[in-house]
This record gives structure tokens, C-alpha cells and sequence, in this order.
């Protein structure tokens, strides 16, 4: 029996380029390598279109500037939104872009919202980096709580698959082994819990 071959786009900020890991721990990477050990399809190696420190209207124009595919995507994950919380930008212009974004996200999925994925903003404020900075925890922890909050309620209007990372990265995310060198991005650890989160709900697709 030929192998169905399947392709992924995965959009986002430092999370997904995974800022500070290896190639091979980026979520998208370890997400594909853990499909196609499941066998009967073949994922080709991820497209991900994501940069350190980019927010969601940057992440458009990084869109804009990369080469996509006409044919469109099996499969799409986004995960954006860290940076405009971080830079104090309002809720309110969030939802709007997010919105958009999921709207271009859906429509790299061949129109298909059951092919979309969306993770939550994991929350810095917990991390060694923050501390350092003496941070504000509770704030960031009510800001990130916001943003997700509208990400959800976006997800749900379109009936898009969201996943939920935000609650067990404040468990662990501070932990000197889930943080990368500079103690503000996740290890490859934390990439490979959320890539079995990822998996459980990429299984129930039907491609």
C-alpha cells in the first residue's frame, strides 16, 4: 500500500522556532517525527514560518515574505501572542488580529478548520528570566489568562482544535531543566510534552 504523503505548516513566535533547542526539539519537528513513527503516512519535514520576538500583525508580514505552498497544507498549527502581551498591547487589538490570523491559518488548511491546531500563550512569568527581572507575576499571569481567554473563544466561534499548555507550564516552566540557556525560553523538554499534546488531538484528524 503507497503511503499517503502530508505536509505542515507551522506559524508562530519563538515557541515554535524554538528559540534556544536544537532543530530536532522544535515541537513541529518532533510533532512529524512522532507521526511518522506511527506509520501509514508519511509527514514531509515541517514548513514553519516563525520568529523570536514576533507578533501576530509581524507574523503576517512574515507570511507575506516567506514562499508558501498554493496547494495549501494537510495540516496547520499557530501559536502567537506572547509578544503582544509582553508589549503591553491591548486585548481588544489581540482578538482582532488573532482573529485574521486564524482566518489565514484555516485558509492554509484548504479551508478546512478540522486541520487547524491552536496552542495556548504560555505564560514567561514563571521563568528564571522573569524572576530575575522581578517581573510581576501576578500581572502577567492575569494578562496571559486574558489573551488566552479571547484565543479560546475565537477558537471555539471558527471550531478550531485548542489546546490548553498555559496551566502546566506554570507547574514547571520555571524548573532548570524545562528552561533553554537563557532561562526565558522552554527546553526541548517542555517541547516534547506539548508535542504529546499536539499528537492526541493530530490522531483525530482524518487526513
Amino acid at each position: 500500500m503507497e503511503l499517503k504523503t502530508l505536509s505542515y505548516l507551522a506559524l508562530g513566535d519563538s515557541y515554535t522556532i524554538g528559540e534556544g533547542v536544537e532543530e530536532n526539539e522544535r515541537y513541529p519537528m518532533q510533532l512529524v517525527s512522532r507521526l511518522n513513527s506511527l506509520g501509514g503516512q508519511y509527514f514531509f519535514p515541517p514548513k514553519i514560518i516563525a520568529k523570536t520576538g514576533w507578533t501576530v500583525d509581524e507574523l503576517e508580514a512574515g507570511i507575506q515574505a516567506a514562499e508558501t505552498s498554493a496547494e495549501g497544507y494537510d495540516l496547520v498549527t499557530l501559536l502567537i501572542g506572547v509578544n503582544n502581551q509582553y508589549r503591553g498591547r491591548p486585548v481588544a487589538d489581540y482578538e482582532k488580529d488573532f482573529e485574521a490570523m486564524l482566518q489565514r491559518a484555516i485558509a492554509f488548511a484548504r479551508g478546512n478548520q478540522e486541520h487547524v491546531v491552536v496552542l495556548s500563550i504560555p505564560d514567561w512569568g514563571v521563568t528564571g528570566f522573569a524572576k530575575a527581572r522581578n517581573t510581576d507575576q501576578v500581572k502577567v499571569a492575569s494578562e496571559i489568562d486574558a489573551y488566552n481567554g479571547a484565543k479560546k473563544a475565537i477558537c471555539d466561534k471558527y471550531e478550531v482544535r485548542f489546546i490548553d499548555i498555559t496551566e502546566e507550564y506554570r507547574q514547571i516552566g520555571g524548573q532548570e531543566e524545562m528552561m533553554a540557556v537563557d532561562r526565558l525560553h522552554p527546553s526541548g523538554l517542555v517541547y516534547t510534552r506539548w508535542t504529546e499534546k499536539l499528537l492526541e488531538e493530530v490522531k483525530k484528524i482524518n487526513f
